[in-house]
């Protein structure tokens, strides 16, 4: 079995009495936490707890801001990306599946990556949220802003592992709403 992020869309944010009542897929990413997910979350970050494990490995953060940096950053990705025809269809995909599926959240579903490194989970989830995502968050509104070229290129030369994940409304792990 594969170890995955899991994104999710919420209107109201899990709570320790349970999870919100609508949750709805967006994506999900194997044996990593890609940075189309990372990036989603970016805005009014918070970890929050995790609707499928006993702890507190949930990241929530702003739907809207997250997939506009998002959207933005594949912009300028896509200006000389290689492989371009495939890189269009990821970027189609992501689109109409974050168009679809709007909410006032994402909910990224951490534990199962983070349960694969030798620190402890919540150690992971503090560097995450304290520091990762706030930095490549800069990392990608800088290159947006045409100040972080070498950022940019790393990132156009990785763009399948950055980018490419399984967008679908059912994932490994769906609620019923």
């Amino acid at each position: 079995m594969a170890n995955r992020s899991h994104l999710y869309a919420v209107n109201t944010l899990p709570t320790d009495e349970g999870r919100p009542d609508a949750v709805v897929g967006i994506s999900e990413h194997n044996w990593s936490i890609p940075l189309a997910h990372l990036l989603l979350v970016s805005f009014d970050t918070r970890v929050v707890p995790s609707m499928i494990w006993e702890r507190r490995t949930g990241v929530a953060g702003d739907y809207e801001r997250g997939a506009a940096l998002l959207m933005d950053l594949l912009r300028v990705v896509g200006e000389e990306v290689q492989e371009a025809q495939d890189f269009e269809s990821v970027v189609a995909t992501t689109k109409a599946q974050l168009d679809k599926q709007r909410a006032k959240y994402f909910l990224l579903e951490a534990g199962e990556i983070l349960g694969l490194e030798d620190e402890p989970v919540e150690a992971a989830m503090d560097r995450l949220v304290g520091q990762h995502i706030p930095d490549l968050a800069a990392h990608a509104e800088a290159a947006i802003a045409g100040e972080n070229a070498d950022w940019l290129a790393v990132a156009r030369g990785r763009w399948r592992e950055n980018f490419y994940s399984f967008y679908n409304d059912t994932l490994y792990y769906s609620f019923d709403s």
